[in-house]
């Protein structure tokens, strides 16, 4: 276990920790919450030494260790099953690997070959094989595809050690994790459960505190106006300055300060047509041999919520962007009705952002027709109120020009959304507050997320990328997981099955060789040990011969006994040395 005591923490005038104090004890799994800007990744960075807290400290245990996903990509190996089992045993490095998306064709590519997410995780991969004391991972969600989440969230099911996770994915999370921590007005609080329990009993004791803050306020303001009232009249004067020193020993509560959260509302362009989108064999690749989408159909009516799903770099970024007209394909044909008001939202789409604009001009510069306050007020709404809202882009962290770009999307009206990952950057309090503006707007989305949570709530239909092909499943994402799967799990599966019918042909056979080589040293132990019993009832018969040879004075009866005695004893012993022989090789095959 490690313990955090009192850990205090500022940066740049802004405190993040006063006195922060939890433990990681043995074979807890914790989740950490908190807004953005609360100090997660900072509580990571005090743990793993990186960073030095202005005080307090962090006490580990000697020769315990700690596992943590670094975003440092260095690799020494040649092939992915080097890098990742430099160390380790192959058949469980394959398992993990396989599990995070690789196929068996990968393990023998060079690491630096892969995409980002995909070398993420190789270091993913190194880090769970480790097994470490204590794994900690950041926002592990934001490079993996929901298959790979769904085999991690069951690899984590089964880790022995302690786990501490920082994820926006409360479905993820709470499916993992025995306890919560939060850290929340510079403090930690951790209870056994869950995150809705968590902030549950959070959201309870600041309303009994607000509570007990203004009937104290109001007894006081009572107080007050009775020394006022009565501290001129001479026979009151005991009542008078008995209140004045009651008044001097009560320490009155501070308001609790308010927090900053996200808030968001999609504004609707009105639409009266049943069809708003018709999407006819359509077929796209970036090279003309090799076609991501081919021949794809979708019709997409009013007020649909449509999510696309599937493992990463399988088409599912590019579709959309098709589908809201960012990228041409290469046949087939995107018919749009006239009324269609679109909104398109992407993971690149920040590179689009100008830097030398403040917030509100980057805002106004999208929809000219907009007014100042308007675009001030959906600024406060991210976020970036009062002076925060003339901050420049190009001085803005990654995730607060994503809030930017959904503020673009806010600030008008539309009846159509494309939504590409948008959860990214987002805590878990945004992540759910964007998910009920969403199921709020009386348009249509289609969107891509890897997020269960928002699948399981928000999607009547699914756009599937499995098995190298799109097809569309006209049902919930429950229905589609219980009725057919991802062919990568089905995969699986039947590889841990085969494997486990492997290794029982495997056990069988080493059982069966073991029978072999153990049936002769048994036969000779039980012959060994038959003839030790034969000569100790033998030597006993002997001394009892001796005994009354010595009694009735027969000298030559006492002289064989003794050699026939000395004799079997020294049999004995060769046959107590051989049979110690044959126990020790009899434990070597068992």
């Amino acid at each position: 276990m490690i313990k955090l005591e009192k850990i205090t923490k500022s940066f740049g005038g802004q405190k993040l920790f006063k006195d922060l104090s939890f433990a990681v004890n043995k074979g807890e799994k914790l989740g950490l919450v908190g807004r953005n800007g609360h100090g997660k990744t900072t509580l990571f960075k005090i743990i793993l030494g990186e960073i030095e807290s202005d005080s307090g400290q962090v006490v580990i245990p000697k020769n315990y260790s700690i596992g943590y996903l670094s975003q440092h990509l260095k690799f020494r190996h040649s092939t992915v099953l080097e890098e990742v089992t430099s160390t380790h045993e192959e058949w469980k490095a394959k398992k993990i690997l396989t599990g995070l998306g690789f196929s068996d064709s990968d393990f023998l590519k060079a690491p630096e070959i892969f995409s980002g997410g995909y070398q993420l995780r190789i270091n993913l991969a190194k880090v769970l094989l480790s097994e470490p004391d204590l794994l900690m991972l950041d926002e592990p969600n934001n490079y993996l595809d929901i298959v790979a989440i769904r085999w991690l969230e069951k690899f984590l099911n089964s880790w022995q050690g302690e786990i501490l996770v920082i994820t926006h994915d409360r479905n993820f999370m709470d499916a993992i994790i025995s306890h919560t921590v939060c850290i929340h007005r510079q403090k930690a609080k951790k209870i056994r459960g869950n995150t809705a329990k968590l902030y549950e009993q959070i959201d309870q004791e600041e309303y009994i505190y607000e509570k007990t803050r203004l009937n104290e306020q109001k007894k006081r303001k009572q107080t007050e106006e009775f020394i006022t009232k009565f501290r001129a009249k001479a026979r009151l004067g005991g009542m008078v300055q008995s209140r004045i020193k009651s008044l001097e020993k009560q320490e009155s509560k501070d308001k609790l300060e308010n927090i900053s959260k996200l808030n968001f509302s999609f504004n609707f362009a009105y639409f009266n047509a049943s069809q708003m989108m018709a999407v006819d064999d359509l077929s796209f690749g970036y090279e003309s041999n090799l076609q991501l989408i081919k021949k794809f159909s979708i019709n997409i009516g009013k007020n649909e919520r449509v999510a696309i799903i599937g493992k990463n770099g399988k088409g599912k970024s590019t579709l959309l962007k098709l589908l809201a007209l960012e990228l041409k394909g290469t046949s087939g044909t995107i018919k749009k009705h006239d009324n269609v008001r679109q909104g398109y939202f992407g993971q690149t789409n920040i590179k689009t952002l100008n830097d030398e604009k403040n917030v509100v001009a980057e805002l106004l510069a999208s929809e000219p027709d907009s007014d100042l306050q308007h675009a001030r007020n959906v600024s406060g709404n991210l976020m970036f109120s009062g002076d925060l809202a003339l901050k420049k882009i190009k001085v803005l962290s990654g995730g607060e020009k994503s809030r930017v770009m959904l503020g673009k999307i806010l600030l008008a009206s539309h009846n159509l959304l494309f939504l590409d990952e948008p959860t990214n950057h987002l805590d878990m309090d945004s992540t759910e507050a964007l998910l009920d503006a969403i199921m709020k707007f009386e348009g249509s989305t289609l969107m891509v997320t890897h997020n269960e949570e928002y699948l399981s709530r928000f999607a009547d239909r699914l756009i599937v990328f499995d098995n190298g092909e799109v097809s569309v499943f006209n049902g919930s994402y429950a229905e589609f997981i219980e009725t057919r799967g991802f062919s990568d799990e089905l995969e699986i599966k039947k590889k841990q099955k085969l494997n486990k019918k492997e290794d029982r042909k495997k056990r069988a056979k080493v059982l069966s060789e073991k029978a072999k080589l153990l049936r002769p040293i048994k036969k000779k132990i039980d012959e060994n040990e038959a003839l030790t019993i034969q000569l100790e009832q033998e030597i006993k018969e002997l001394n009892q011969k001796l005994v009354e040879a010595s009694l009735n004075g027969d000298a030559l009866v006492i002289k064989r006994a003794t050699i026939e005695l000395d004799e079997k004893k020294k049999l004995i012993d060769i046959i107590y040395d051989e049979l110690e022989q044959l126990y020790e090789k009899q434990e070597a095959y068992i």
